[in-house]
């Protein structure tokens, strides 16, 4: 299996995402979706990677006379050069073997994370050896810039969520969202940062671009000191996600294939948090019930008994803003998207009581509907801090400032997607870094005080007030934007139905 090393066509990140790209098609032409494609390339390029790796400390250590560095040992019959000895069926039968062997492992390192649950989906030999000889070898992956491979990975990432066939972007996080997410938010170099449901990994790496650009050129050192594995990581529930999720940090230059990994695998809302942080970013997955609840630790109708959790529920947001409330560092800060149905269901008022009485909730996203692949969902961010000491009598939330980036907005993730200008007066409106106290009204943007909002019925927090930027002649809803909106209003009685059929069954 011979190749001419090709140094060109992996310089740029365009030129890499349309190398990898075109290898996808012909994957997808045999049956894969797109997230198979970056799953089944993710494990040829890891074990690239790691014999890459492994040749560039033993040089090092001859030409310098040290003792050889710390490195991943791949098991013999799993190497990389293993492989490329091999042709026809016994190239596809090794790799399949030695997918079930590096699967066997507990995952602990990033490397064993990535291959956690991983089995080959490419029974085509002929295929397989293409896809080795002519676009992994020829290039020596570990010498590309984290900006260049990190970003052709996430834009494939991205492209395999926007697969239907795969189901598996209804609720991808628009990157312009979480772009605007992190800039308001203004991850600092002492700050620790989470995501429990971290699905790729975008809020974290987002987060780690942003202390990247902001760090003083004079404070290198220093930036390099701080941003170490331990002070950003995120869990993940399915072992597939995660193994993606551990690779998208590593290309990005978080963490190290034979360091601890940066994804946890499990249900983050299993059991209490082991750590906290002071800064939490996530986008938690939408439904009812967790997909695979933690055997020893819901009860028999599906809520989780946590003493930290202030109500015992099956809904997962809830659940998941509870978490998030436990996982945050006092001082710490959070921005958490989440469905409408949080903030009006009847029986999660002692959640949203505890929110506004032991938080600052001090700002609310309104998002449009449009943004997700998922038709018709209502969702917000909402922007809450933590104090180091206890709150004294009375709320610690004084206004809740609400955004509303929904009225008269039409968004398809196909057509017409969410681009960072739409979220530009939010950013601005939010004033990042400046005190509060200096923001202004403006037509989409407004202050309700707590006392206010402790009058609503069942303290009620969907917020809106009368005004219409449908009402210009340019930005009238079009037929499909009017479904949209009559499906999630529909959604949303539904969900006042359960939760009201609900209290009626426990009380």
């Amino acid at each position: 299996m011979t190749s001419t090393p090709d140094a060109h066509w992996g310089s740029t990140t365009e030129e890499l995402t349309n190398r990898l790209w075109e290898y996808c098609g012909l994957l997808r032409d045999r049956g894969l979706t797109t997230i198979e494609y970056a799953e089944q390339l993710t494990y040829l390029l890891l074990l690239k990677m790691a014999d890459e790796q492994s040749r560039q400390l033993e040089r090092r250590a001859l030409a310098f006379g040290e003792p050889e560095a710390a490195h991943l040992v791949v098991p013999p019959e799993c190497e990389w050069e293993s492989l490329t000895r091999l042709r026809g069926k016994a190239l596809r039968d090794g790799h399949r073997q030695a997918l079930a062997h590096l699967s066997a492992q507990d995952p602990g390192t990033t490397f064993e994370t990535v291959f956690a649950d991983a089995k080959s989906r490419i029974h085509d030999a002929g295929l397989l050896e293409k896809l080795i000889a002519d676009l992994i070898r020829p290039v020596e992956w570990t010498s590309l810039q984290p900006d260049v491979l990190g970003s052709a990975y996430e834009l494939l990432l991205e492209k395999g969520t926007n697969d239907v066939r795969s189901g598996a972007g209804q609720f991808f996080t628009p990157r312009p969202l979480v772009d605007a997410i992190v800039t308001v938010t203004q991850p600092q170099l002492a700050d620790t940062v989470t995501d429990p449901a971290c699905g790729t990994g975008g809020f974290l790496i987002a987060a780690h671009q942003y202390l990247l650009r902001h760090v003083p050129e004079g404070q290198y050192d220093r930036r390099r000191h701080d941003l170490d594995p331990g002070r950003i990581w995120g869990q993940e529930l399915v072992p597939r996600t995660a193994g993606l999720a551990a690779m998208n940090l590593l290309l990005h230059g978080l963490g190290s294939t034979h360091g601890p990994s940066l994804v946890t695998v499990g249900d983050a809302l299993a059991e209490p948090p082991s750590r906290r942080a002071s800064l939490v970013l996530s986008h938690p997955p939408f439904g009812t019930m967790q997909a695979l609840p933690h055997a020893s630790t819901p009860l028999a109708d599906g809520r989780y008994r946590r003493a930290d959790f202030r109500f015992p529920t099956a809904n997962k947001q809830i659940n998941f803003l509870q978490h998030i409330m436990s996982v945050m560092d006092a001082p710490g800060r959070g921005a958490v998207i989440l469905p409408d149905n949080v903030l009006f269901e009847p029986n999660a008022e002692p959640v949203r009581h505890h929110l506004l009485h032991e938080f600052d909730f001090h700002t609310l996203l309104r998002l449009p509907t449009g943004i997700f692949f998922a038709g018709g969902v209502k969702a917000n961010v909402l922007f809450f801090e933590k104090a180091r000491q206890p709150a004294a009598a009375g709320p610690r939330t004084s206004q809740l400032w609400v955004y509303d980036l929904r009225s008269g907005s039409q968004f398809s993730p196909g057509r017409k997607p969410l681009q960072r200008t739409h979220l530009d007066d939010f950013v601005q409106a939010y004033l990042p870094g400046r005190p509060r106290t200096e923001r202004r009204d403006t037509e989409r943007f407004r202050a309700f005080g707590v006392d206010e909002l402790l009058q609503r019925d069942h303290l009620n927090l969907d917020l809106w007030w009368d005004h219409d930027p449908r009402e210009d002649p340019g930005s009238l809803l079009t037929p499909e934007q009017i479904a949209q909106d009559i499906v999630a209003d529909l959604q949303a009685a539904l969900s006042e139905f359960e939760a009201l059929a609900s209290a009626v069954r426990k009380g």
